[in-house]
């Protein structure tokens, strides 16, 4: 890198002026990308006292503790030009508090003076029973690193600023400056007698982030460990004569022995202290959600009852069969939860608790609490979109649901018949009779029954996947999405209702049905239909997406592409590419594909070769025919195809 004139730069804090000010942010983003380096740059600048497996866990210390705790100033030091570092503050910063700490590492510990943290051996990162250190080199690396030895920690540092970061010497001198060196000039003038072999410093011999593990001392490690059984095995037998509660656990049910008896465990466990909201609350409330539903059922008042639900929640025996959607945590509650449900359905004892993060759902026979069952489902940041309907009971098939309070109507209908009209369900108290669910159903689907409700915001659709908490459907383009309640709506998800069986039991918050593209098919065949469903998820993650074709006449729509965790058809990303071989009746074979509105252009290579103006593509093929599709948008960005 050619040279700058120091005197034309920023100074960094301290120095001659301020230098660039660096976030915690822009810091690690630096660190991140330039760990390898940093952490080579620390290993080298340690004293060889330390043994090769103590220099390399303490290189990732205090590499990894060199971010600012806040905004703090940094040097403008020029950087290697190659890695992207040139002028980048947040990497002047982090290596400059890299260098000075493994520079203190090196000074000797004083009397009557706590040393500093670089002195001491690592909290972290650390390894149990194996001794790791990097890759040997060859002998001219071996060579290099015993010259390095008999430099002082200020040399080794020059010596590595010249040959890591290929800074000259006017560079090197201001970066020992900052980084505390009291003469940088006398220290280059030592790094000298070392030849500059500056290419060996990239190689294995000197690359901490490169190991290689043997084990330690393993007759040692044996006694060590025999010893640690004995003290934990006595520790166990104390802690359990300590730990039993005076008043046993039978009360408790199917619920494991108890193991806290702090009191904050307790409030949580106690039915006396959990929340119970008015049945009048939601009218005045800004809130829309489950915070507002009250406690309905026979047996909200049955302590021994909740119990039993709070216990099994907080330590489920090893008879209770626990369910959870992904990424619902099924650990207690942190307070006492909320009480939305407590009574009997059909042959059991239900109960509904929700802590602002998870709906918990407790049943038990009638005749006791063998076979108690407890399920979760994560809902945090639910609206009144979502928060309509909870599940209260599943049997043979069939399903009912326990209601929001500002439900006026609830009904079921067949997904697959849009012309058919809803079947009323009746509600009591807020619980509807049954109805037939699709999710548990195997064999050909013919049916896929959802659950109409009507609120003072309008009629909405939701569809049992097998959770907690139905999934709320809706159609249209991603960012302006509706209830799919309407006659359109209703035809749009007609032919695609039986592809919500693949999101089963995945945590899904809502499915969009997107019709993004119509095409006219070859030989007068009709008007096919592109489709794409997105199931967007409470986790936030495992995003489900389907494109999916419909040919005119057809029951089902067919499969075309898939992608999971994907951007496509969704409000970051409202595009999507897909394609489709289609035979005709007179049994010629084409490759269709669709993309969405804004589509520019369709290209398709491999198997075959074609092009397209537009979002639309047809081309005659064969049979089996293998193609690669890639879509060019309007503003000129490139789109693939879903797969």
């Amino acid at each position: 890198m050619q040279s700058q004139d120091v005197a034309s730069r920023p100074v960094p804090s301290g120095a001659d002026g301020p230098g660039s000010v660096v976030d915690v942010e822009q810091a690690e983003a630096a660190l991140v990308e330039h760990y390898p380096r940093l952490v080579r740059l620390a290993y080298l600048v340690l004293p060889p006292s330390l043994s090769r497996g103590r220099r390399v866990l303490t290189a990732h210390a205090l590499t990894q503790r060199a971010l600012p705790r806040g905004r703090a100033s940094a040097p403008v030091i020029p950087a290697q030009s190659t890695g992207g570092r040139d002028g980048d503050p947040g990497y002047a910063y982090v290596r400059l508090q890299v260098l000075r700490t493994a520079l203190e590492a090196g000074l000797p510990l004083k009397r009557r003076a706590l040393p500093k943290r670089s002195q001491l051996p690592p909290l972290l990162p650390q390894v149990w029973g194996l001794r790791l250190f990097p890759r040997s080199g060859g002998a001219d690396e071996l060579a290099l690193d015993q010259r390095l030895a008999a430099l002082s920690a200020p040399a080794r540092a020059g010596y590595a600023l010249r040959g890591l970061e290929r800074l000259d010497d006017d560079d090197v001198r201001k970066v020992l400056a900052d980084a505390g060196v009291d003469d940088p000039g006398a220290a280059l003038a030592q790094a000298d007698e070392v030849p500059a072999q500056y290419a060996l410093l990239d190689s294995p011999e000197f690359d901490p982030c490169s190991l290689q593990a043997r084990p330690t001392d393993l007759m040692r490690r044996r006694q060590h460990l025999k010893a640690a059984l004995a003290a934990t095995a006595a520790l166990a037998v104390c802690g359990a004569l300590l730990g039993l509660p005076g008043d046993g656990w039978a009360p408790d049910g199917a619920a494991a022995p108890a193991y806290a008896q702090n009191p904050s465990a307790k409030a949580a466990l106690d039915p006396a202290r959990l929340v119970k909201i008015s049945p009048a609350a939601w009218r005045s409330s800004v809130r829309t959600d489950f915070s507002v539903w009250p406690a309905r059922g026979e047996l909200t008042g049955d302590s021994d009852l909740l119990r039993r639900a709070l216990a099994v929640w907080a330590r489920p025996g090893e008879t209770v069969k626990v369910s959870a959607t992904p990424g619902t945590p099924s650990g207690g509650p942190a307070g006492p939860p909320q009480l939305l449900y407590a009574g009997e359905i059909d042959n059991a004892r239900v109960v509904i608790l929700y802590d602002g993060l998870r709906i918990a759902r407790y049943a038990e026979p009638k005749d006791g609490t063998a076979g108690a069952a407890l399920d979760f489902a994560r809902m945090d940041g639910a609206t009144d979109a979502e928060a309509n309907a909870v599940l209260l009971h599943r049997v043979d098939g069939n399903v009912r649901y326990l209601t929001a309070p500002w439900v006026t109507k609830a009904a079921e209908r067949d997904l697959m018949k849009p012309g058919s009209g809803a079947m009323d369900l009746t509600v009591t108290a807020g619980v509807t009779s049954p109805m037939a669910s699709p999710a548990t159903r195997t064999g050909t689907c013919t049916s896929w029954n959802v659950l109409q409700l009507t609120t003072p915001t309008g009629t909405r659709l939701t569809s049992d996947l097998g959770e907690l908490v139905p999934a709320r459907l809706t159609t249209g383009r991603p960012g302006s999405t509706h209830d799919a309640s309407g006659a359109e709506a209703l035809r749009t998800w007609s032919p695609f209702a039986c592809s919500l069986g693949a999101v089963r039991g995945q945590g899904v918050r809502t499915v969009n049905a997107w019709s993004y593209a119509s095409q006219e098919l070859p030989e007068s065949g009709g008007t096919a239909t592109w489709v794409c469903t997105r199931a967007e998820t409470w986790r936030g993650g495992g995003e489900r997406v389907l494109a999916q074709f419909h040919t005119p006449g057809g029951t089902y729509g067919a499969v075309a592409a898939k992608g999971e965790s994907v951007p496509a058809c969704g409000p970051r990303d409202p595009q999507v590419l897909a394609g489709v071989l289609w035979k005709s009746e007179a049994g010629s074979w084409y490759l269709l594909a669709a993309g969405g509105r804004g589509t520019a252009s369709i290209e398709t290579t491999g198997g075959v070769e074609a092009s397209a103006q537009g979002s639309l593509l047809a081309v005659r093929t064969e049979q089996g025919a293998k193609a690669e599709l890639t879509g060019t948008l309007e503003d000129g960005r490139s789109v693939d195809a879903l797969r």
